[in-house]
C-alpha cells in the first residue's frame, strides 16, 4: 500500500480523499494555486505544495507543475479526483513514466472514453445501446444546420472532449444549432482546449441515469446499482439519488451487464462511471463514459456501505476486489444535493464573495455533508462555485429525502448568494416526491425561472410562531436593561403583531415549562428549544415535529428562511403595528434603460454599436463567468445611447453595460 499519495485537485472532493487515506493510515499531498494559498484541502492535508497563479491553465491543469510537487514531497501515487486532470490521458501517461501510480484507469481507457466520438463507436461494438446521431466532427455551424436537419429536431450538440454541463446545447432549429456550435466551441476550448463538436438525437423527456462500476486489474469487473441524475439545470446535475425510483430490476440488470461489457471492452480498471439517457419505455442508450469519480459518488456509497476512494486507492495498489457482483445489495435510499454559490432569483448566476458567516447543520441523523469551505472562506471566480454536497439517507425514498429538507433548513450560509432555497423547492415539490422525473423537470416546473418557494398556511404559522418567540425573548432582555422600556404583559401572554407584507397577524407569547406557546387566533403553537439571542438558527421542536428556522435581522425586522422560502417580516406591539401600517412603500427606480452584467465575470464581446436600432431577442454581448458563456439578449426594441463597457472588461454585478435611449 501507498505510503503518501498527492491530490490533484482542490476544494470538497481533496477533502474527500484526504479523509479516506487518513483512515487508511496514508499521507496526503495537497496541491495549491496562490488563490486556494489558505484552502481548507491545504489545511488538511499531510503537507502542501504551491503549484502557480489562480489561473486553473497555470496551476490545477499544468502536468509541468504538479510533477514538480510529486518529486519534492515524494509521493508514491496520484488521485486526481473530479474535473482538472483527472481524465487527461497526457497527465496518466506522464505519471506512469516517472513510476508513479495513477489512482484510476489505464491511459487507454482515459482515451478511448474521453473522446465522445469515438467512445460511442466502441459503445456500438461492445454491443451497448447508443443514441442516433452523426459520429464524425463538425467542422462549422453551416455543416452543423445541415447535420442537424438529416438527424431531425430537436438535436443535442455537444463538444467531443465536454464534461460537467460545459459544451452542451440543445437545440430545436437552425439558429439555434448556430448558437449552439459557437457557444459549445467556445466552452469546450475554455475549459477542455479541444473544440471539436458532434451531433445527436435529443431524446425528449429523458431520464439520466447512470451506473457505476468497480473493475481491478485482475479482470474483476462489478456494478453498483444506478443513480438517478435527472434533476439537470443546463445539463448540470443539481439532485441525485440511488437508487432510481424509476428502474426495475430487469432493466437494472440489463443496464449494468451493458456497463460492464464497456468496461471489459477498454481494459478498464478503478472505479468508474457509464452514463445512460433512458426514456419513459425504459429503453436506455449510452451516453458517455466518465473514467473518474464521479460527483455524486456518496450516494452509491451510503446505499451500498462501500467508500469508493478506499477501493480506487486498492486497486491502483495492485489490489483484488473485495467482493462479486452477487455480493452487491442496495440497501435503503440516499438524496444528494449540491450547494452552489449562486443566485437562483437571478437566473443561476455565479456569486462570488468571501464567506461571512457559515454553519454547517448539525446533529441531523443520517446527513452527510462533503464541503471544501470554512467561515471566512472566499469562493473565487476562477473555479467551480461548488461549495458542499448534502446527501441525507434513509430506510427509504421519503425518509432520505425529509432528512435532506432537515439538513438544507439548518445549513446557514451568508457572504455570498446560495441555491439552497431552489434545492428546498425542488425538494418540496409534488411531482419530484413522486418521482415522475426527466432531465427537463426543472425547466417544466420552472419556465420562467425561479421566484422563491411557497409557503403553505401550516407553514407560514410556523413562521410567525418562531419570530414570536424570537422578539419576545429579545424584548424580555431589554427589560432588564436599565431605563428601558417594553409593553407590559396581559394576563395570559404578552401580545405582539406580525407584520407580513404590511399585513398585521395579532399572536400571544406566554411561557411554558417546556419553552414557548403562541396563540394566533384560534390555533397554538408548542415551541422548545434552546435557541439563545444571537444565533441565526432556530433549531428544535414546534407541536413535537422537529423544526430548523433561518434567522436575519434586517433593520427594525427578521427575514427568516425556511422550506426554500424566505419571509421578511416585523414585530410590533399593537399601538407600534397601527403607526407602521402608516408608513410609505418605497418604489424602485426604473432600471429598464439599461443592460447590467447579471453576474460577475469578463465581458467576451460587445455585439452592438452606439446608436443602433436593436429589437427584443437580439444579442448585445456575452459575459463568460467560471468558463461558462452568458449570452445577454434585448428585453425589448431600443436604441443604443452609450456603452459603458468594453469586450475584455472585468464586470461586476449589476454594472452597467450598454444604456438605452
Amino acid at each position: 500500500m501507498f505510503k503518501k499519495i498527492l491530490i490533484a485537485n482542490r476544494g470538497e472532493i481533496a477533502c474527500r480523499i484526504i479523509r479516506t487515506a487518513r483512515a487508511m493510515g496514508i499521507e496526503t499531498v495537497a496541491v495549491h494555486s496562490d488563490a486556494d494559498a489558505d484552502a481548507k484541502h491545504v489545511r488538511e492535508a499531510d503537507e502542501a505544495v504551491a503549484i502557480g497563479p489562480a489561473s486553473s491553465a497555470r496551476s490545477y491543469l499544468s502536468i509541468e507543475n504538479i510533477l514538480k510537487a510529486i518529486e519534492q514531497t515524494g509521493a508514491e501515487a496520484v488521485h486526481p479526483g473530479y474535473g482538472f486532470l483527472s481524465e487527461n490521458r497526457k497527465f496518466a501517461a506522464a505519471l506512469a513514466e516517472k513510476g508513479i501510480a495513477f489512482i484510476g484507469p489505464g491511459v487507454h481507457a482515459i482515451e478511448a472514453m474521453g473522446d465522445k466520438i469515438e467512445s460511442k463507436k466502441l459503445a456500438q461494438k461492445a454491443g451497448v445501446n447508443s443514441v442516433p446521431g452523426h459520429l464524425g466532427v463538425v467542422k462549422d455551424d453551416v455543416e452543423a444546420v445541415r447535420i442537424a436537419r438529416e438527424i431531425g429536431y430537436p438535436v443535442m450538440v455537444k463538444a467531443s472532449a465536454g464534461g460537467g454541463g460545459k459544451g452542451m446545447r440543445i437545440a430545436g432549429n437552425d439558429q439555434e444549432v448556430r448558437d449552439g456550435f459557437r457557444s459549445a466551441s467556445n466552452e469546450a476550448r475554455s475549459s477542455f482546449a479541444d473544440d471539436r463538436i458532434f451531433i445527436e438525437k435529443y431524446i425528449e423527456h429523458p431520464r439520466h441515469i447512470e451506473i457505476q462500476i468497480l473493475a481491478d486489474s485482475h479482470g474483476n469487473v462489478i456494478h453498483l446499482g444506478e443513480r438517478e441524475c435527472s434533476i439537470q439545470r443546463r445539463h448540470q446535475k443539481v439532485l441525485e439519488e440511488s437508487p432510481s425510483p424509476f428502474l426495475d430490476a430487469k432493466t437494472r440488470s440489463a443496464m449494468g451487464a451493458q456497463a460492464v461489457a464497456l468496461a471489459k471492452a477498454v481494459d478498464y480498471r478503478s472505479a468508474g462511471t457509464v452514463e445512460f439517457i433512458v426514456d419513459a419505455e425504459r429503453n436506455f442508450y449510452f451516453l458517455e463514459m466518465n473514467t473518474r469519480l464521479q460527483v455524486e459518488h456518496p450516494v452509491t456509497e451510503l446505499v451500498t456501505g462501500l467508500d469508493l476512494v478506499e477501493q480506487m486507492i486498492r486497486i491502483a495498489a495492485g489490489e483484488r476486489l473485495p467482493l462479486k457482483q452477487k455480493d452487491v445489495k442496495l440497501n435503503g435510499w440516499a438524496v444528494e444535493a449540491r450547494v452552489y454559490a449562486e443566485d437562483p432569483l437571478r437566473g443561476f448566476l455565479p456569486s462570488t464573495g468571501r464567506l461571512v458567516r457559515y454553519r454547517e447543520p448539525a446533529a441531523v441523523a443520517g446527513l452527510r455533508i462533503d464541503s471544501g469551505v470554512y467561515e471566512g472562506a472566499e469562493i473565487s471566480v476562477h473555479y467551480d462555485p461548488m461549495i458542499a454536497k448534502v446527501i441525507g439517507s434513509g430506510a427509504d425514498r421519503n425518509q432520505a429525502i425529509a432528512t435532506l429538507e432537515e439538513g438544507l433548513d439548518a445549513y446557514f450560509i451568508r457572504g455570498v448568494s446560495h441555491n439552497i432555497s431552489f434545492l428546498s423547492a425542488l425538494l418540496h415539490h409534488p411531482r419530484f416526491r413522486a418521482g415522475k422525473l426527466s432531465t427537463n423537470f426543472i425547466a417544466d416546473e420552472f419556465p420562467d425561472g425561479f421566484h422563491g418557494a411557497a409557503l403553505s398556511d401550516e407553514e407560514r404559522r410556523r413562521i410567525v410562531a418562531v419570530a414570536a418567540m424570537i422578539h419576545h425573548r429579545m424584548q424580555a432582555r431589554e427589560a432588564q436593561i436599565s431605563g428601558r422600556l417594553t409593553p407590559p404583559e396581559t394576563t395570559g401572554g404578552a401580545e405582539w403583531v406580525v407584520m407580513i407584507a404590511r399585513v398585521p397577524v395579532p399572536v400571544t407569547v406566554a411561557e411554558t415549562a417546556g419553552g414557548y406557546a403562541v396563540i394566533n387566533g384560534e390555533a397554538s403553537h408548542e415551541l422548545a428549544g434552546d435557541w439563545r439571542i444571537g444565533d441565526p438558527l432556530f433549531q428544535g421542536r414546534i407541536n413535537g415535529e422537529p423544526l430548523s428556522v433561518q434567522i436575519d435581522r434586517r433593520g427594525v425586522g427578521y427575514v427568516l428562511s425556511h422550506a426554500g422560502a424566505t419571509v421578511e417580516l416585523q414585530v410590533h406591539s399593537p399601538r407600534a403595528a397601527e403607526l407602521a401600517a402608516l408608513m410609505p412603500v418605497k418604489v424602485a427606480p426604473d432600471m429598464s434603460r439599461f443592460l447590467l452584467s447579471p453576474m460577475p465575470g469578463l465581458l467576451t464581446s460587445i455585439a452592438v454599436s452606439v446608436g443602433q436600432e436593436v429589437k427584443t431577442g437580439q444579442e448585445l454581448a456575452v459575459v463568460e463567468a467560471m468558463k461558462m458563456e452568458n449570452l445577454l439578449r434585448a428585453e425589448r426594441d431600443g436604441k443604443v445611447a452609450k456603452l459603458h463597457a468594453a469586450a475584455g472588461d472585468s464586470l461586476a454585478v449589476d454594472q452597467v453595460i450598454v444604456e438605452f435611449e
